[in-house]
């Protein structure tokens, strides 16, 4: 089954459950998952849905710093609600060692000599690890590994 059948059938759901804030969520990732398609004139794949999903996650953190900061802590509680529902549809995430790991064999793999080859190794790890590490992480490792 792919994602976006996942999503579909999990909308559903939530609409036979009568859960209207796992039900809205939804709505909001398939309403960006149709903007996209709409404007790129493309059909998604796992990829590109889970690149969205990243994205409405960041944010989804991002709202929760500022309105805990703010003491709105009402709307820090709705956005921790979204973030639950999202999170589900992310891979498993690696652990640290599996990420130092892949790092590693990436620069390994690319042949990189230092900070100046840093993106070659990051676009090979973007692939790999989509979804499954927090790329900015990633980016500090891959500096690290390269400038030793």
């Amino acid at each position: 089954m792919s994602l976006k059948d996942q999503i579909t059938d999990d909308m559903k759901a939530a609409m036979r459950a009568k859960e209207a804030g796992k039900l809205g969520t939804i709505r909001l990732l398939t309403a960006a998952m149709k903007q996209k398609e709409v404007d790129e004139r493309v059909e998604l794949d796992d990829g590109m849905i889970l690149a969205i999903i990243e994205k409405m996650i960041k944010q989804r953190k991002d709202s929760i710093q500022q309105f805990e900061a703010g003491g709105r802590q009402d709307l820090a509680d709705i956005e921790k609600a979204e973030l639950a529902v999202l999170g589900t549809y992310m891979p498993a995430a690696l652990s640290d060692d599996e990420v130092a790991a892949a790092v590693a064999a990436a620069v390994t793999e690319t042949g990189a000599a230092g900070p100046q080859d840093m993106r070659k190794v990051i676009d090979v790890l973007k692939a790999r690890l989509a979804g499954r590490a927090d790329m900015g992480k990633v980016s500090g490792l891959v500096k690290a590994a390269l400038t030793r």
